[in-house]
């Protein structure tokens, strides 16, 4: 509960803030997993073209929330944002969202942003909050868990000339890895901004060396030598995993590859003591869908894309 007489302030993410900033995220939503380190790093990250910014919501000198905002890069489509954020359960409907994404607005439209996009949970609330302040609600996000305890499904028959590694063995040199993904992004299922411009050097800053990126836990599946697939993971010291991204090339694409290297990235975490495997999917992709049942993974959770058309200050009379 808050006072009446309560003081919020909206103010620049600082390196102190990022445990509270952590806790808000994952508040009531176990199946985020982002760790204090991460947002470190993210803030600390020089970003001149994705203009990024973490605004948080303090009350009376405690951290309430967060929203993180950027440009999003990797597309040929220009003047789109996202901007995404949480605030502690019992600190909601006290104006700290309203506060948060005003802000993140803000910045946004004065580095040429015309249409912002967020997610928002797929409950009530949380879409009648979007609605309000002029969001379109869009596709639909599924979250789904496993408890890493659990046994895993038995290994397919690996085809012939196919190996799975860690992705720590492109270390030194993970081009091949890039081609793989931005291969597959071209046609990710749902995605409403073509993703047809992803640059190697912003892969690199802003995927590849992410401190919670476990390179150790994250399988790539070798045909012939080469990448063709892989299952990315990231860990938040807390014994949580979370699927990053599941690819495949897409002339390699109905073998299997997908799963084997899901399958050995789970089998690898289980048997490092992780406790709980999360990931997420479009509600359309149903290969995904599929192989994450055969997994073991169970829906724990919904989210919803909301878009809103920004106006520049020209347009509102400023």
């Amino acid at each position: 509960m808050t006072s009446s007489n309560a003081h919020m302030t909206i103010r620049d993410f600082r390196p102190e803030d990022a445990e509270a900033v952590a806790a808000a995220h994952r508040a009531g939503r176990e199946h985020l997993v982002l760790s204090a380190e991460t947002l470190i790093w993210l803030n600390a990250q020089p970003s001149p073209e994705e203009h990024f910014r973490t605004f948080v919501a303090e009350l009376d000198g405690r951290v309430v929330g967060a929203v993180r905002c950027g440009v999003v890069l990797g597309t040929t489509a220009r003047g789109i944002g996202y901007a995404n954020g949480s605030v502690l359960p019992a600190f909601r409907r006290h104006g700290a969202a309203t506060g948060l994404l005003t802000a993140a607005e803000r910045h946004l439209t004065g580095h040429g942003v015309t249409e912002l996009h967020t997610w928002v949970d797929d409950e009530p609330a949380s879409l009648a909050f979007a609605t309000a302040r002029g969001y379109r609600l869009g596709r639909a996000m599924q979250f789904a868990g496993r408890d890493l305890a659990l046994p895993l499904p038995a290994a397919p028959v690996r085809p012939a000339g196919v190996e799975l590694r860690p992705a720590a063995d492109w270390a030194a040199d993970p081009h091949p890895v890039f081609l793989v993904e931005s291969d597959a992004i071209l046609d990710e299922p749902g995605s409403e901004v073509p993703m047809d411009a992803y640059e190697y050097e912003d892969w690199l800053r802003n995927d590849w060396t992410r401190p919670d990126r476990d390179l150790a836990l994250s399988v790539v599946a070798v045909v012939d030598g080469s990448p063709a697939a892989f299952s990315m993971a990231q860990t938040d010291g807390l014994g949580r995993y979370w699927s990053a991204f599941t690819a495949c090339r897409r002339e390699f694409r109905g073998r299997g590859l997908t799963k084997l290297a899901k399958l050995e990235s789970l089998r690898l975490a289980a048997a490092a003591g992780l406790r709980h495997a999360y990931t997420s999917n479009d509600t359309t992709n149903a290969p995904m869908l599929a192989i994450n049942a055969w997994l073991g993974y169970e829906r724990c959770a919904g989210e919803r894309k909301a878009i809103k058309q920004l106006k520049q200050p020209s347009e509102q009379g400023i």
